[in-house]
């Protein structure tokens, strides 16, 4: 058992972190409550890009058109959506750690189950039974880190959260092109029943938050969750109303590029699946440098001034590899674009995590961030019909309008940066 009385940092009432502060060490629970809100994630990340990589050969096996084929991805998110409220109250009812484990348990076997579809109408409740497990991990897991870490370093706890994503990202794209060649897709579904050994292993070594503990007992163990509580006030809805309009835009733009970017470079550019996997994997790693630098940004310069770069940067850069045809481009363009495009999930969990209470983070977290994927699991169907008309090329460069609208947003949530959660 870990003290984590040493894990919170007490800032002054002028919101500027002092010396003390910055020199406050992580304590080794925080650190191992990073580790496994990072794996649930990282399982979160794998299942939905395998999906990606498979869409066409599930398409020829189960006889899919390409608007099937894309909803697949946007009813998984829409189970996120169900879980992420459920597990997401249920997380601030019952505890932060039992709920992570029991939600990555429930998306690990229904993504096992994946495999044995035979059918659309099949595959679609396997694939919305493991949006449900999908949608509670992220909101734990970034409430988790964000209770257990000193205030100052906040941003850079759920930035490594965000980094787990990434790493599940990563494993997907290069393991998705040999497996497929040997199993098939079945047997790349097959490997997503793993994370539930996992998640079991790390329930047995982390407790709850001492800052959830303390509220838990302080509501006599029966503590109250209301989703009023995230419409509160005038204060508070214009809050909900901007995070929903930042969570919706990330997961669009994410989902709009990464769903359809290897099938972009296989039509246009007639990369082989081998070829589109490496391409993506180096889009991805300029997603993790983003992230990580977003969560050191956003601890020394504020939440608002680092999302406002970050967003400009997006716009820009989608708009530009949207152009891009050579080889060499598309590789460095890939990676910056990933880069501006995803770095801003590393504060997310920080950000949310400041601008509600104990009694509602957990809710908060995953309700805010799961409606945002919603509205982001109808980007490969949107971006299928733009094809359509305009080509999949300026499909994709018309995701920089989004951005625009991400950094108006940002004038509706109030900074919050170090502030010690209430």
């Amino acid at each position: 058992m870990f003290d984590v009385g040493d894990a919170t940092v007490q800032v002054p009432d002028s919101g500027r972190p002092d010396t003390a502060a910055e020199e406050e060490k992580v304590s080794p629970y925080a650190k191992k409550a990073v580790v496994a809100s990072s794996l649930g994630y990282a399982m979160d990340g794998f299942d939905l890009l395998i999906l990606g990589f498979s869409l066409s050969a599930i398409s020829a096996d189960l006889s899919l058109g390409d608007t099937q084929a894309g909803s697949l991805a946007t009813i998984t998110l829409f189970g996120a959506v169900l879980g992420g409220v459920v597990f997401g109250i249920l997380a601030d009812r019952i505890g932060r750690v039992k709920m992570l484990t029991y939600s990555v348990v429930f998306f690990a076997v229904f993504t096992g189950l994946t495999a044995l579809a035979h059918s659309f109408a099949e595959i679609a409740v396997y694939r919305f039974l493991a949006g449900i497990g999908i949608g509670g991990e992220f909101g734990i897991g970034m409430t988790l880190a964000a209770e257990a870490w000193p205030a100052r370093k906040r941003a850079r706890a759920t930035a490594w959260v965000g980094l787990g994503w990434q790493a599940g990202v990563l494993v997907a794209a290069l393991v998705s092109a040999p497996v497929l060649g040997l199993w098939g897709w079945r047997g790349l579904f097959l490997l997503g029943a793993l994370p539930a050994v996992i998640a079991i292993v790390f329930r047995s070594r982390l407790h709850e938050p001492e800052k959830f503990v303390a509220y838990k007992a302080s509501q006599q163990n029966k503590p109250k969750v209301s989703l009023r509580l995230l419409v509160a006030d005038g204060r508070t809805t214009r809050t909900t109303i901007g995070v929903l309009v930042l969570t919706s835009v990330q997961n669009f733009g994410y989902y709009g590029i990464m769903i359809w970017l290897p099938t972009y470079l296989a039509d246009r550019f007639d990369y082989s699946l081998t070829k589109s996997s490496a391409w993506t994997a180096v889009t991805v790693i300029g997603m993790g440098v983003g992230i990580f630098v977003f969560g050191q940004l956003a601890d020394r310069i504020g939440r608002r001034r680092s999302f406002w770069a970050f967003q400009f940067g997006a716009a820009v850069s989608v708009l530009i590899y949207s152009q891009l045809v050579s080889p060499w481009a598309l590789l460095v363009g890939g990676a910056v674009m990933g880069a501006f495009a995803n770095g801003m999930i590393g504060g997310y969990g920080a950000l949310i995590a400041e601008l509600y209470p104990t009694s509602v983070r957990s809710t908060a977290q995953n309700v805010l961030f799961n409606i945002g994927r919603a509205v982001g699991g109808m980007a490969p169907v949107a971006v299928a019909m733009a094809a359509d008309e305009v080509g999949l090329g300026m499909a994709i460069g018309l995701l920089t309008v989004i951005y625009v609208l991400d950094m108006a947003a940002m004038f509706l949530i109030p900074e919050q940066r170090a502030q010690e959660l209430a």
